[in-house]
């Protein structure tokens, strides 16, 4: 109990100081992509989404280089993918009237997104297969650098797809953006959101000494929170400013650079050049962000917009999530193993 208090003060400061750096990063991201001239779509999934995405990327870094608890960056990917696509959209359609989509945004970034979810379920399911472990709580699945590289060619798929977009876009002349100035002003925020992520990930390593609870469960929860906050700033703004596409393509965006490059990279640092995860765990994690997705197509879909009702009810599920967490913590329920 004597680590408790430093460390919810350690995870309040890693919060902020990546909350700050978040907003700073969503103006140098879009003026960025508005002086070289990429349609809005693009914008929100690809510069201001990988950005954004910065914060889970350096979680499971700085948790497999710093501390060998791949679990622990996993289980932030993860809870900062629900987070994205249940609270991000409903708070900001919630901010304003609603919250318009497009085609684009339901037809192309969410069903691109969901074949992400399954690539990275494929993944973990060959690493059961291929090398297989014994494990108290089941399967473990071994994934080793040569299956990494299979969401990481996806995610080059995704690339190639946007940049015909690009290709087929004339974009308007825009002359008061200072390109040297937002780079500098992009990268200074990235590295702050690195020190404020590091605090994170400490504080979920300290939680879990002080109370005895998995770091996997605070990385779903805790540094999930934290380090969704530059989405968060991105696509709230984007969708204030009337700009809906933008504001879900950046949030479907930053979950598919998460779970194609972010979960894949901790795989490629870590000494070995293999990790196991889980497998207990990762399906009913992985298999509650298939609901959330789907939930998340339905009501985007209907009118192309996302009105307040809607909103409250991914609101709801994500409130659903925390508690299904709480009483898997609790001992109360038991559907996932590893916990």
């Amino acid at each position: 109990m004597v680590s408790l208090f430093p460390a919810i003060a350690l995870a309040v400061v890693g919060t902020a100081v990546v909350w700050i750096a978040g907003g700073r990063l969503e103006s140098a991201s879009e003026r960025l992509g508005v002086h070289y001239g990429l349609p809005a779509v693009v914008q929100g999934a690809v510069i201001a989404a990988i950005g954004s995405s910065f914060p889970e990327l350096m979680s499971v870094v700085l948790a497999v280089l710093l501390h060998g608890n791949f679990d622990l960056g996993v289980g932030a990917i993860v809870g900062s993918a629900v987070f994205n696509i249940l609270v991000i959209p409903g708070w900001s359609a919630l901010r304003g009237r609603g919250l318009r989509a497009d085609r684009d945004v339901v037809y192309k970034e969410t069903q691109f997104y969901m074949l992400a979810i399954a690539v990275l379920l494929l993944t973990f399911s060959l690493g059961v297969i291929y090398a297989p472990q014994p494990s108290t709580n089941g399967l473990t699945s071994t994934l080793t650098r040569p299956l990494a590289l299979i969401p990481l060619g996806l995610y080059a798929v995704y690339l190639f797809i946007q940049s015909q977009d690009v290709s087929d876009f004339e974009a308007p002349e825009v002359n008061d953006v200072n390109p040297v100035r937002q780079w500098l002003l992009l990268a200074g925020s990235l590295v702050a959101i690195l020190v404020g992520v590091e605090a994170l990930v400490q504080a979920a390593l300290s939680l879990e000494t002080a109370l005895g609870v998995p770091s996997t469960i605070w990385g779903l929860t805790v540094v999930a929170a934290g380090t969704s906050l530059p989405d968060t700033v991105v696509s709230v703004r984007a969708a204030e400013a009337g700009r809906g596409p933008t504001s879900l393509a950046n949030v479907l965006g930053s979950n598919t650079f998460d779970l194609l490059v972010a979960v894949p990279a901790g795989v490629m640092l870590v000494p070995g050049g293999s990790v196991t995860v889980d497998f207990g765990t990762a399906v009913p994690m992985v298999g509650f962000l298939t609901v959330a997705t789907l939930g998340f197509l339905v009501v985007t879909r209907t009118d192309l917009e996302l009105d307040r009702s809607e909103a409250v009810s991914l609101l709801g599920l994500y409130v659903v999530f925390l508690i299904w967490m709480v009483l898997e913590t609790l001992g109360v329920t038991a559907l996932v193993p590893g916990v």
